[in-house]
């Protein structure tokens, strides 16, 4: 037996914080970048070791594949009040693809430097994967039971959409959430560290709402020809056309609730006005701030472009990736708004399309959620906020169960984490792991 194994299987004496970084660190090992076209590793193999740290302790979960390779990991803990209505906490086993060559470390190996565990994952959600899979682990041990029935889910595909995985189980066994209510999932309850007239203070953001997706694709058509004669009808041309109307387009600037609430709790924190003029305002963010500037209007971006075969042919066809996210209730006005600047010669295809989530800044589990940071962290603000992005609580939605994103993280206040979602050299604090296995397992025991 390694010394690994002898910790493992400490009887009661190891918490959830002992364990959380090497959890962490074997997680990010396993590389499963998903590319969006079934290229990838896929999820098996995270959800076998999964499975396997599970088994250690006891625990019997259930592998479910919607594609050989696509893998999600289920279990459920009965909980002290089994009247109550229950909880599903749920991270996802894949991760965006990695390019080594543009890393200081390489981003499979998981490498601790500077007191942080770096590698793909790190941030986007492996760190939050291992939190929950301490906290479970700890439960079986000491068997003892979080506060109310709660569903773990590990899931595939989530950086693809969700299609092999949330919305696959929601569609083919929704069995699993049955009696669920509300969810917890990834990016919030992280911190940033904001100048206050007393100084600094760290503020915990809670992701209460979500921006909605509009994945589309943009196919131009034209007429193919000599690259030495002149054409009116370039496919490229077109395309080039719609792309720049939609880069140029000024989206109105709307304020939904908990945006509203963000900005006038960080105003009160700052003394910085939360007026027409943002931009001082979204400073004392840091990092952050991309997240929050993605949340104040709908956005569109083009992501790739595709077009042409050799340099003297004018190609009949070009197309371009476009992705677009909505606040909720714009998604109709947004396709509209799309669809007039493509044009005429332009043709819009959905490649996929998913809703946008708001949830109350408020009630029991929110309560819950903040109490918990406060216990670790007094002196701490914590606000609302709505993500640019998507999580599986879309999925999750659809079943009636209200989500929220509670990843707790206390940061540095000098280390830029918002953007290194997706971004290189991705990296965690081993000693904000620690703290989020702590307040994640006061959570679930108190919520």
């Amino acid at each position: 037996m390694s010394h690994d194994d002898a910790d493992r299987t400490a009887p009661t004496s190891l918490a959830p914080e002992d364990e959380v970084a090497r959890i962490c660190a074997e997680l990010i090992r396993i590389d499963s970048s998903n590319y969006g076209d079934g290229s990838g590793p896929g999820e098996r193999k995270a959800a076998e070791y999964v499975m396997g740290e599970l088994a250690e302790v006891g625990l019997e979960g259930t592998l479910l594949e919607s594609e050989p390779g696509r893998a999600t990991v289920v279990v459920q803990l009965e909980g002290e009040d089994a009247s109550r209505p229950g909880l599903a906490v749920h991270g996802h086993l894949d991760v965006v693809p990695a390019n080594a060559a543009d890393w200081q470390v390489d981003p499979f190996a998981a490498e601790e430097r500077d007191g942080c565990i770096w590698g793909r994952g790190a941030v986007d959600m492996k760190d939050m994967d291992a939190m929950i899979l301490a906290n479970i682990r700890h439960f079986a041990r000491t068997g003892t039971r979080p506060a109310r029935n709660t569903t773990f889910v590990f899931f595939a595909d989530e950086e693809a959409g969700g299609t092999l995985g949330s919305h696959w189980l929601v569609d083919h066994q929704p069995q699993w959430f049955e009696g669920v209510t509300e969810a917890i999932s990834e990016v919030g309850g992280y911190s940033v560290t904001v100048p206050t007239p007393q100084g600094q203070q760290r503020a915990y953001l809670l992701q209460t709402a979500e921006k909605g997706i509009a994945w589309l694709r943009l196919h131009a058509r034209g007429r193919a020809g000599h690259g030495s004669v002149p054409n009116d009808e370039n496919a490229i041309v077109r395309l080039a056309a719609a792309i720049g109307r939609i880069a140029a387009h000024e989206w109105p600037r709307e304020y939904i609730a908990s945006v509203r609430e963000l900005l006038d709790g960080l105003g009160t924190m700052t003394g910085i006005p939360a007026g027409d003029d943002l931009e001082p305002l979204l400073g004392a963010l840091g990092g952050a701030q991309g997240f929050v500037r993605g949340t104040l209007r709908d956005t569109a971006n083009v992501t790739m472009l595709e077009s042409g075969y050799k340099h003297n042919v004018i190609p009949q066809t070009a197309s371009a990736a476009v992705d677009c996210r909505f606040l909720p209730g714009h998604e109709e006005t947004l396709m509209a708004t799309i669809r007039e600047l493509a044009g005429e010669h332009v043709e819009i295809e959905v490649v996929h399309r998913d809703v946008a989530l708001e949830a109350p800044f408020s009630g029991d589990l929110v309560e819950s959620m903040k109490q918990s940071l406060l216990r670790e962290d007094p002196e701490a603000a914590i606000l609302p906020y709505c993500l640019s992005g998507g999580t599986d609580n879309k999925a999750l939605g659809r079943l009636g169960i209200s989500g929220y994103g509670f990843a707790p993280l206390r940061l540095p206040a000098d280390l830029d984490f918002a953007p290194m979602f997706h971004g290189i050299d991705e990296r965690v604090p081993v000693e904000s792991l620690r703290f989020g296995a702590r307040v994640l397992g006061d959570f679930l025991r108190t919520c």
